[in-house]
């Protein structure tokens, strides 16, 4: 296979990889980011304290977590059917992606808004803030830069994801390794899928930890 029949195939299977990927990171982070929230704040000692919301919350969360991807994708088959009509291609493989990138998001959110100072959040309160302006005005913006970082790391593994995607004939650069470099025996097109990808990823982890880094030398002035 030339180069000049690889390049349009890599150019579209890049287009879908992130189209597919960039949807589904912004519903995970959509849904991911008060679902992260609400597990800090449902907590025991939490703001809105409350331990069988916060069990619900939890178990949903580690039980969508603990499913691999592939199962996960499966599973939802007549979901993802009733919701784009069609259970493959691009649009088709958001669904899968979207869902299992939430509980991952979520988890990782809870993690980065615990590790906002209390002393913060206990002077908000003290000036009459809602459990509200305590989100917006503290916990958000104290833990953004661990949050970009958060959905940095999401969109590395829904890049991973979206590979095994390809199995189900949603496109995108695992489609192409495993069509062609796997069952066509096309090992060229295959490794430069792979560099592609690897090349895809250092992109947006280098963009991920630069904004985080950026933001954390703003809220550094402030603190």
């Amino acid at each position: 296979m030339t180069w000049s029949e690889m390049r349009p195939l890599l150019a579209q299977a890049c287009w879908d990889t992130l189209y597919m990927v960039g949807w589904s990171t912004l519903v995970a982070v959509a849904v991911g980011l008060p679902l992260g929230v609400l597990l800090v704040l449902t907590d025991r000692g939490g703001l809105l304290g409350n331990a069988p919301a916060n069990k619900v919350i939890g178990q949903i969360v580690n039980i969508t977590r603990s499913l691999p991807f592939i199962i996960l994708m499966v599973a939802l088959m007549s979901f993802t059917r009733w919701v784009t009509g069609t259970t493959i291609g691009r649009e088709a493989a958001i669904v899968p992606l979207a869902i299992g990138a939430i509980p991952f998001f979520a988890r990782l959110v809870e993690t980065a808004v615990r590790e906002v100072d209390s002393g913060l959040v206990e002077a908000v309160q003290a000036m009459g803030g809602s459990t509200w302006t305590v989100v917006r005005k503290v916990l958000i913006p104290e833990s953004l830069p661990s949050l970009v970082s958060s959905a940095t790391t999401t969109v590395v593994a829904l890049i991973g994801y979206s590979a095994m995607a390809g199995t189900v004939g949603a496109g995108g650069l695992g489609d192409i390794a495993i069509r062609y470099g796997y069952q066509r025996f096309e090992t060229g097109l295959m490794w430069i899928t792979v560099a592609v990808l690897a090349v895809v990823i250092s992109l947006i982890q280098f963009a991920g930890d630069r904004t985080a880094r950026g933001l954390h030398r703003r809220g550094g002035h402030h603190g």
